[in-house]
C-alpha cells in the first residue's frame, strides 16, 4: 500500500483482466452461505469492497485519525492531506476541471437533494417546468417533487417504450421557454438501460437548460468524463463502485456552484460568523458543513487507486459478456420474462416468473447462497409502467462469473419446481 501522502502518485495499469485474480482482492467472496459458495449478484444495491480499501480505512483509524482542515497538529495535517488528496483523485477520475467542482456528500441521494434545494430555491419560480424521465430512482424524483411543490413548478416526465428506452424525440418537444431544469439517470438501476445522456444534455443546452445526471449505476461500469458529457451536475456514490457506504460525490460546474447558496450551515462552510452576518467559505467548503465522513473520503480515494490499476475497458467487456450470457440463458426458462430489454444496457437483468412473487424467488435462491435483489428497487413508477409490483434483479460486477449465473439459473429451476 502507498502511504497516505503519496496518493497522487501514478499507478501501473494491468492491461488484462483475470476474474479469478480479481476475486482474490475481495475477501467477502470467499465465504459460504448456507453451506454453499456465495454468489453475490446484488451489486446494483451495493458492491463488495477490495482488501486495499478496507486496509486504507483501517490505517486511517490506526495512524491518522483526527479532524481535518482546522487543526495545526501533526495528525490533523496528515488526515487533511489524505482527505484532500482523495478529492483531487476524484477530480482526475471523472475529468473535472478543478478540485473545487468536487463536493463530498453522503451519496447520490444527498447530491441530488443539494442541487434541488440550493439551485432550485434560487432559480425556480412559480409557473416554471422541469423534466425527469420515466425510469428514475426515487432519489431523482422525490427531491424534485418537493421543490416543485414548494416553488409551484410543473414536473414533466419523458416517456419510455416497452423495452425501457426513452423517447428522445418526445423529450425534445417537451422543452419550452418554461423549462428550467432536467434531471436524468445515466444507467437505470431497475432496467439496466444506458441512456443517451450526452444527446439529452446537448438537446437541453440548445435551449439553455442545465442538466443533472444520476450516475450511481454508471460510474462503476464505464468511464465517465464530465467535461466530455458537458453535464452541469453529476452525482454518484462510493458504495456502488467498490468503496465505503456513507460517502459520495456531487460534481458541479464551478460557475454554477459559486452562484448557488449553501445547502447546510455550520462549521467549515464559513469564513466568518457574527450575530449580525455570516460570510460563507469558498468552494468546495461552502457545501461541506460540519465534520465530514473523513474515513469514507479516504476509502473512496483508495477505491479510485484500486480502479486505476485495472484495465477498465477489459473489466467493462467482462461485465458485458456476463450480461449477454445471463440474458441468453434466462430467456430459455419457460415463464420467465425479462423486464428491460433496451439495446444499450449495463450489468442488470430484472425479471419476473409467471405466478411466483419475486420475494419468494429471492428467498429460495438465498437457500443456495445466491444473493439477488427483489422488490420495486426504489423505482415504483418504473414498475407501474410495466404493470408489475416488483421484479427479481440480478446485477453484476467485475468479480462475477458465468458459473455464478449458471447457479442462478439452477436456482430458478428449483424455484419453479417448488411452486409447481
Amino acid at each position: 500500500m502507498r502511504p497516505a501522502h503519496d496518493m497522487l502518485t501514478p499507478v501501473t495499469i494491468e492491461k488484462s483482466f483475470d476474474v479469478d485474480r480479481i476475486r482474490t482482492e475481495f475477501p467477502i467472496l470467499k465465504q459460504r452461505v448456507n453451506g454453499k459458495p456465495l454468489a453475490y449478484l446484488d451489486n446494483a444495491a451495493t458492491s463488495q469492497k477490495p482488501q486495499v480499501v478496507i486496509d486504507a480505512m483501517n490505517r486511517y483509524y490506526l495512524e491518522e485519525n483526527s479532524n481535518i482542515h482546522r487543526g495545526v497538529h501533526f495528525l490533523s495535517d496528515k488526515a487533511t492531506q489524505s482527505y484532500e488528496a482523495a478529492r483531487k483523485k476524484i477530480q482526475r477520475f471523472i475529468n473535472a476541471a478543478s478540485h473545487k467542482e468536487i463536493i463530498f456528500v453522503r451519496g447520490t441521494t444527498e447530491a441530488i437533494n443539494l442541487v434541488a434545494q440550493s439551485y432550485g430555491r434560487k432559480y425556480f419560480h412559480a409557473g416554471d417546468e422541469m423534466i425527469i424521465s420515466a425510469m428514475e430512482h426515487h432519489s431523482n424524483i422525490v427531491p424534485w417533487q418537493m421543490i416543485c411543490e414548494e416553488k409551484g413548478l410543473t414536473l414533466r416526465v419523458i416517456p419510455m417504450n416497452d423495452k425501457g428506452e426513452l423517447f428522445i424525440d418526445k423529450f425534445e418537444t417537451m422543452l419550452n421557454p418554461k423549462t428550467k431544469f432536467v434531471a436524468v439517470v445515466h444507467v437505470s438501476n431497475a432496467l439496466g438501460t444506458i441512456n443517451p445522456v450526452q444527446q439529452i444534455i446537448e438537446i437541453a443546452h440548445r435551449r439553455g437548460v442545465p442538466v443533472i445526471v444520476d450516475g450511481a449505476q454508471a460510474v462503476p461500469h464505464m468511464k465517465v468524463d464530465v467535461r466530455d458529457l458537458d453535464c452541469d451536475f453529476y452525482a454518484f456514490s462510493a458504495h456502488k463502485m467498490y468503496g465505503p457506504t456513507g460517502v459520495g460525490v456531487l460534481y458541479g460546474k464551478q460557475h454554477l456552484l459559486e452562484a448557488m447558496p449553501p445547502y447546510q450551515g455550520g462549521g467549515d462552510m464559513i469564513k466568518s460568523v457574527t450575530y449580525a452576518k455570516t460570510t460563507y467559505n469558498d468552494l468546495p467548503n461552502k457545501f461541506e458543513a460540519g465534520t465530514p465522513n473523513i474515513v469514507g473520503g479516504v476509502g473512496l480515494g483508495a477505491t479510485i487507486d484500486f480502479m486505476n490499476t485495472l484495465d477498465f475497458e477489459a473489466a467493462t467487456a467482462h461485465e458485458h459478456e456476463l450480461l449477454e450470457y445471463a440474458t441468453e440463458v434466462l430467456t430459455t426458462i419457460k415463464g420467465l420474462r425479462i423486464i428491460g430489454t433496451a439495446r444499450e444496457k449495463a450489468s442488470v437483468v430484472s425479471f419476473v416468473l409467471e405466478g411466483i412473487h419475486p420475494h419468494d424467488i429471492g428467498t429460495i435462491l438465498d437457500d443456495d447462497g445466491i444473493a439477488i435483489r427483489t422488490g420495486h428497487h426504489c423505482a415504483q413508477p418504473v414498475m407501474q409502467c410495466f404493470g408489475i409490483p416488483a421484479t427479481a434483479r440480478a446485477s453484476f460486477a467485475m468479480y462475477n462469473t458465468k458459473e455464478e449465473i449458471d447457479a442462478l439459473v439452477k436456482g430458478i429451476y428449483k424455484v419453479i419446481e417448488v411452486f409447481s
